[in-house]
This record gives C-alpha cells, structure tokens and sequence, in this order.
C-alpha cells in the first residue's frame, strides 16, 4: 500500500526514538550535485514511460539538476542491467532501473525477471554504487497500473527516493571510516 506523508513522519519520529540507543546511519534526501541514471525499458510503455515520469519529478524535488539526469530507453527489461552499467561507467553517482515484467503463459516471465535482478544486484556490488529495482513485476496489466500512481504508490517515485537516500548513505558510511 502507498505509504503516506504521516506514515513516513511516524516511521521517522520511531527510528529517531531508537537512534539515542545505536549509532543508526541514514542517507539525506538531498540531490544536489548528484548525476542520477535512469535507464527505462519500452516494452509495456503504458507503464514503463508513468514510472520514468514519476522519477523524474521526484529527482527534481530532491534537487538533482535535470542536466544531471541522464536516461537511457532499452527495448526491454533483459538490456536495462548492460545501459545501466554503462550509465555508473560514465560517472552517475546512481542509477534507476525501470521495467515492467508481466506474468504470461509460459516460464519466460521467471527468465526475465531473474535475469534482471541478478544483473543488476551484482552490478551494485562491482561498481559499489546504488542501483534501484524499479522493475515491476507483477501478474497483470492491472497490478502495473496500481503501482504508477494507483492503489499502491508509484514505485518511480519511491525508486526515486531511493536512489539519493542511498547516495547520501554511501557517503556518510565512507566518511565514519
């Protein structure tokens, strides 16, 4: 379910409560100076292009400057983890896989999807960089939908998020060494 404003202000009121006893690290929601990549996959536009958009608005309310975000449009999901490579080799800071996988009638979904997320968990281990699964996966159309703005939240958006609140982090754990 989408998460709302007051939900996010309690969960940070109860974390804060817990920081008096650890030393808990968080990343800052601010993208200024940050070179975020976006790599969208075309294949189920009607869903893919609503999860960039949501992004993107995101990435400039966080104040990452638009001549910062750099987007690369693949056919499908498969080729998001080779431009998204090329996008942390170029210099982003992070990038923001975006797709979506819906289940058919034959085992060709479970190929897609592992291959993704497994291309893209061990890219963020190679590079030491963020890279934020937005790839939907779900079991219909109408599940996609629900997740660009619909009953549960919009996954471009919170991928967005994401993206910077892990920049931030990565720094401030490089500067406790």
């Amino acid at each position: 379910m989408k998460r709302t404003a007051d939900q996010k202000k309690r969960d940070a009121a109860q974390s804060k409560k817990l920081d008096d006893h650890v030393n808990r690290l968080r990343g800052a929601l601010d993208g200024t100076k940050m070179k975020i990549g976006i790599v969208t996959a075309r294949f189920n536009s009607e869903v893919t292009l609503k999860l960039e958009e949501g992004a993107l608005r995101v990435l400039k309310q966080l104040g990452v400057d638009a001549k910062d975000i750099r987007i690369a449009s693949v056919p499908g999901a498969v080729e998001i983890t080779s431009a998204a490579r090329a996008l942390l080799r170029s210099g982003c800071d992070a990038v923001i896989a975006l797709g979506c996988v819906i289940r058919g009638e034959t085992t060709h979904y479970e190929s897609v999807v592992h291959s993704v997320d497994t291309g893209l968990t061990h890219l963020q281990l190679e590079t030491g960089k963020p890279v934020v699964f937005g790839v939907l996966t779900t079991e219909n159309l109408y599940q996609a939908i629900d997740r660009v703005g619909g009953h549960h939240g919009h996954k471009g958006e919170e991928a967005a998020e994401a993206a910077v609140e892990m920049v931030n982090l990565l720094k401030v754990i490089a500067r406790k060494k």
